[in-house]
Parts: structure tokens; C-alpha cells; sequence
């Protein structure tokens, strides 16, 4: 009984934890306080700031008249379906054009590093400047891109003064800007597929196109999850791209949500604006969250 009961005491001490069991907990400490700063603190305060009539140095609660008075905003619905086509769009072109790419910078060609070099290069130019280059590029009358199309006998469209064109006009230059990106990662996607695979595949008779379709496409899912994730919030949050380009024009026809809300904190209404971030980030979470995991659990 003795024995049983010192056994007993020493399985107790044993059990019970030690300072030493939370230890690698600590790293997680300066991680927390980064992000709770630097995130939980600024977007509680939108939350908060968005039912209040506020400027830098007054503020008075209101409740949700700036949501009513956001909501009511005429050209909010064109703003909306523009985020949407803008975010769809160039969610898709990137991941079709980058799974293109990847492909060919995986076999084996002629300057491969060059040109996965030459493809990323826009990633790193500023958004800014290259709205402000192919603003120039896209000029209807003297534009490069028009001129040269003049030369094949082709009457270019007039890109960015058409209304119905903008918005589709700047999410081709997106496309082109964040495409090096999605390639980046869709190789490195391809280069984790194991050889054994296709090497079997031919074995059995199987072309490139069969290989590409039963190989390629379902063991680079991951990859392809990834790029869809990250193209698709990057479209439906974007602004600097739409703004250096069109402004929101011509008219109010390439109005994104966000354009629609900085044009009201450039007009002094900072709760209105502050409404409209709130009204983004719920749009993006509707939108992305269960597109991510519908995607991860078909990876699963």
C-alpha cells in the first residue's frame, strides 16, 4: 500500500507542469504583441471610428448613419460590380497566364533564369509608375500600343476613355503587373512534383497534354490554391493601379469600392470613409473566406 501510494505521488509530480513546459510558448509573446498593434488595435478602431462623426479632433457617436448615408451613395453599385470584375479577373488571368509561364520555365530552354528574371521584374517597379507608363502606352491617338496597332491595320479601342473598356483595361495591366508573382509561385509548385510520376506516364503512352491534365494540374493544387488566395484579395482591395490610371473614370464607369472611398475622405468625411474600410473588409471576408476553404478542402 505504501508502495502504491509513493507511485502515485511521484506520477503527480511528474504531471504537474513545470515552467519550463511553456517555454517554447514565450516565442509566440513578441509575435502576439506585433499583431495585435499593428492589426486587432486599428481594426477594432475602424470598427468604432465607423459609427462615429469624427475629425482629428472631435468625435461624436452616431451609430450606423454613416453605413445608411455609405449605402446611399449612387455610384456605389457601378463601384461594387467593378471590384468584383476587377478582382475575378484578374484572379483568373493570372492564374492561367502564370500556369502558362511556369510550365514553359520549368522545361528546358534556352536563358530559363533570364526570363524567370525578365517575368518577376514588375513585381518589383512600383504599382504608381507603371499606371503612370502605360497610361501613356494606352493613349488612344498617340499612344504606343494604338500607334502600333495602326501599323498592322488595326483601329485600337480607345483603353482607358471608353467607359465600358477601363475597368477591363486596367485589370490587363494588373494582370501583366502581378503575373511574375503567380509564376513564382506555381513553379515552385511544379519543381516539388515528383519525376517519378511522369516518367511513368510516358511509360504508359501518355502525351504532354495528358500528362499536363492528370499530372500537373491536381499535384500543383496547392500552388494554385495559393495564387488564387492571394490574386483574388489583392483584386478586391486594390486602388493605387485604378486610381494612377483612370481615377475612377471616365465618369464614374472604373470606380473600384476603394476609389469610391477615398473620394470621401478627400471630400472631409473621414467617418463616411472610415464606413466604407469597414464595409471593404467584410466584402473581402465574404468574398475570399469560403472561396479558401472550398480550395483547401478539396486539396485535403
Amino acid at each position: 500500500m505504501t508502495l502504491l501510494l509513493r507511485r502515485t505521488a511521484s506520477q503527480r509530480v511528474q504531471k504537474a507542469p513545470s515552467i519550463d513546459s511553456f517555454y517554447p510558448f514565450w516565442f509566440y509573446i513578441p509575435a502576439g504583441v506585433v499583431y495585435g498593434l499593428m492589426f486587432l488595435v486599428p481594426t477594432f478602431a475602424s470598427f468604432y471610428f465607423s459609427l462615429t462623426h469624427w475629425t482629428l479632433f472631435d468625435q461624436r457617436f452616431i451609430g450606423l448613419d454613416n453605413f445608411r448615408e455609405f449605402f446611399a451613395e449612387p455610384f456605389l453599385l457601378r463601384g461594387l460590380i467593378n471590384t468584383f470584375i476587377f478582382g475575378f479577373t484578374t484572379s483568373a488571368g493570372k492564374v492561367a497566364l502564370g500556369m502558362m509561364l511556369a510550365v514553359l520555365l520549368t522545361s528546358n530552354i534556352y536563358l530559363r533564369s533570364l526570363l524567370r528574371s525578365v517575368i518577376f521584374f514588375p513585381v518589383l517597379v512600383s504599382t504608381i509608375g507603371i499606371g503612370i507608363t502605360f497610361t501613356v502606352l494606352m493613349e488612344p491617338h498617340q499612344g504606343v500600343i494604338n500607334t502600333a496597332l495602326q501599323y498592322m491595320g488595326i483601329q485600337g479601342p480607345r483603353w482607358l476613355t471608353s467607359p465600358s473598356l477601363a475597368i477591363y483595361s486596367v485589370a490587363l495591366v494588373e494582370i501583366w503587373r502581378g503575373v511574375g508573382l503567380a509564376t513564382l509561385i506555381l513553379i515552385a509548385g511544379l519543381v516539388s512534383i515528383p519525376t517519378d510520376y511522369y516518367e511513368a506516364a510516358r511509360l504508359d503512352g501518355a502525351n504532354a497534354w495528358q500528362q499536363f491534365w492528370r499530372i500537373t494540374v491536381p499535384l500543383s493544387r496547392p500552388a494554385v490554391a495559393t495564387v488564387i488566395t492571394l490574386s483574388l484579395i489583392d483584386g478586391l482591395r486594390t486602388f493605387d493601379l485604378v486610381w494612377a490610371m483612370t481615377r475612377g473614370g471616365p465618369g464614374f464607369s472604373s470606380d473600384v469600392l476603394a476609389s469610391v472611398i477615398y473620394k470621401q475622405y478627400q471630400a472631409g468625411f473621414y467617418g463616411l470613409s472610415t464606413a466604407g474600410n469597414v464595409t471593404l473588409f467584410l466584402v473581402i471576408a465574404v468574398v475570399a473566406l469560403p472561396i479558401v476553404a472550398y480550395l483547401n478542402r478539396e486539396e485535403s
